[in-house]
């Protein structure tokens, strides 16, 4: 007698209960199909399984993302912020480092190219005057004649080698700037070189500009200062020195200057300029006494020769 056998895959599964108890073979064939429809709903539910299970991991991993995303972004903010302070610490640098550069332009300008401007303008006041001397123009006035920045007279030095243009007037832009020696004038009007008494007081950059007086606290007692005009040499000599004194004390340029030790008038020079070097806090006086007048026919005077 043959016995039915359920298919190998449902009998390796355990669930084949065996053949009904009776109705034939078409009762067992009908029992075999209902347990292969069995089998085929386990085998479909145990893959359903088994997906879940594999979309539980990527659920999980998905959860545990949320904070990798928040810890990410906060450090692409923070890098972001870096970005920020570098860039804006780099502007800053470069606007430093210009307005530096800036600086060392204008305080090269200020040392350096005005005293090459002012020496310039000063040599060619200087020759213009001289020309016109030879041309036999422009004379010895009273004070007060000339026009303010009209040259009249130049000035040597030897012990500084300074040889400067004399203008009418201290006027900072029209002469004092262009490297000349500014005599006083106006208010402060005083004595020309020529007159028989007085004081001829004058006015001088000690620091850029041509800088003529910035050595004029190096004079000392005896050391000539020359004059010279259309007409004649005046040579002084220096007396003494006031090292600083305030703006206001106009007392140094008067007729018998304060604090010169001259007592009784006389033909004098007063040189001034400011002090301490690169600042006009206060101003410093040279004062000399004449003690030769050279008509310029006769030469220079020993001073300027040799």
């Amino acid at each position: 007698m043959t016995t039915a056998r359920p298919p190998a895959d449902v009998a390796r599964s355990g669930d084949y209960a065996g053949p009904a108890a009776g109705g034939g073979r078409a009762a067992r064939r009908r029992a075999a199909q209902e347990e292969r429809r069995r089998f085929r709903r386990k085998r479909q539910g145990g893959h359903h399984g088994r997906r879940g299970a594999q979309t539980a991991p990527r659920a999980a991993s998905g959860a545990l993302g949320a904070p990798g995303s928040r810890v990410e972004a906060r450090r692409r903010a923070r890098a972001a912020k870096e970005h920020r302070l570098v860039l804006t610490s780099r502007v800053v640098g470069e606007l430093f480092i210009t307005l530096g550069a800036v600086m060392l332009l204008f305080v090269a300008y200020q040392l350096w190219w005005t005293n090459v401007l002012a020496h310039k303008a000063a040599a060619g006041a200087a020759h213009r005057l001289e020309k016109q001397w030879q041309d036999g123009g422009q004379g010895e006035r009273a004070a007060g004649a000339f026009e303010p920045g009209q040259g009249f007279a130049i000035i040597y030095i030897p012990k500084l080698d300074v040889k400067a243009p004399i203008a009418e007037g201290i006027d900072k832009h029209k002469v004092l700037d262009k490297g000349m020696i500014g005599h006083y004038s106006g208010e402060q009007e005083t004595a020309m070189p020529w007159a028989k008494t007085g004081n001829f007081a004058l006015a001088g950059h000690r620091n850029t500009h041509g800088e003529p007086f910035r050595y004029i606290n190096k004079l000392k007692p005896g050391d000539p200062i020359i004059v010279e005009t259309a007409k004649a040499y005046y040579t002084y000599e220096m007396t003494g020195l006031l090292p600083q004194t305030p703006p206001s004390n106009v007392g140094v340029i008067e007729p018998v200057p304060d604090g010169s030790g001259f007592t009784k008038p006389g033909r004098y020079i007063t040189l001034t300029t400011c002090t301490p070097e690169f600042t006009s806090t206060y101003r410093m006086a040279v004062w000399g006494k004449m003690i030769d007048e050279r008509p310029r026919g006769k030469g220079k005077p020993d001073a300027l020769v040799g």
